[in-house]
């Protein structure tokens, strides 16, 4: 029996602009010359990945790269520390900069703090791409941190220097200087958050509500992914993460059920459209 569903895909989601640009370059290059080495995955989304690997992109890692001579490397949006740049230089390789505006404003805010001397502290994902290249400005002496509870085990200054990574939640960042300034520190916070990716929060939270079932379609890797599909799921727990339309199950809805369908700023729209046709078709 046909579960006719009307289904909805969120306009504001997908793609923010910094990914869009740098998927944008990369389909002009590969357009241009056939293949492009990419410095890790362009976006953390596989079926992305995949689609631009079969244009003939080629993602290589930090020891694949410094094995690279002469050839052309895009970097990705995320940003890099100084050391890739230094490689590039080192080993004749031409650098496709597709670094992310608001993530090389915030590279240098904290390059200006640790110039200072200032303690930094950054809210932010230990191993993830945009944290590496935050870290290598201050030659890898910042402190990471993911929690405050973590934050909290260190041996802190009575002036801290507070960053963030720029797809954390904003709410989360000021309760943490809030915490902080409670406890007696004097907090310098750089809120150094995209409003793109903060915004979307409310956007979800009102999107979310209209609906009786959301499909939130994400890559597992992407952060911004967990933050945002979280966000779905306290405003709506009917709220089921999936990264392709494989992972969808007939047994979620209810014939004639309203379904939401949104993503991170990593999701590619046609991915979205895929899980609309996946949905309509139950």
């Amino acid at each position: 029996m046909p579960h006719n569903l009307s289904v909805r895909i969120d306009p504001n989601s997908g793609f923010c602009f910094g990914v869009i640009y740098a998927i944008q370059m990369a389909e002009d290059l590969l357009e241009e010359q056939g293949y492009l080495y990419c410095l890790g995955d362009i976006v953390h989304n596989d079926e992305e990945v995949q689609r631009l690997e079969r244009r003939g992109l080629r993602i290589i890692d930090y020891e694949e790269f410094e094995q690279l001579r002469g050839e052309a490397v895009l970097i990705r949006a995320h940003g890099e520390p100084p050391s890739t740049y230094q490689t590039a230089l080192l080993n004749n390789l031409t650098l496709i900069d597709a670094s992310c505006p608001v993530v090389l404003k915030l590279q240098n805010r904290i390059k200006t703090s640790y110039d200072k001397q200032e303690q930094i502290f950054i809210y932010g994902k230990h191993g993830h791409a945009e944290v590496r290249g935050l870290l290598g400005q201050t030659s890898g002496k910042a402190v990471v941190f993911e929690s405050l509870d973590e934050l909290l085990r260190h041996e802190l200054p009575d002036n801290i220097t507070l960053y963030s990574q720029t797809t954390k939640s904003t709410d989360s960042f000021y309760r943490i200087k809030a915490d902080l300034e409670g406890r007696g520190y004097q907090v310098n916070a750089n809120d150094t958050i995209c409003r793109q990716v903060s915004n979307r929060d409310k956007d979800l939270r009102r999107f979310a509500a209209q609906f009786d079932q959301i499909v939130f379609v994400s890559g597992t890797k992407s952060s911004n992914g967990k933050v945002l599909y979280q966000v779905c799921k306290d405003t709506n727990p009917h709220t089921h993460f999936i990264s392709g339309t494989d992972e969808l199950r007939a047994e979620w809805f209810l014939p004639g059920q309203s379904v939401g369908i949104c993503g991170a700023t990593s999701t590619p729209m046609w991915l979205m459209e895929q899980v609309r046709g996946a949905l309509l078709a139950l």
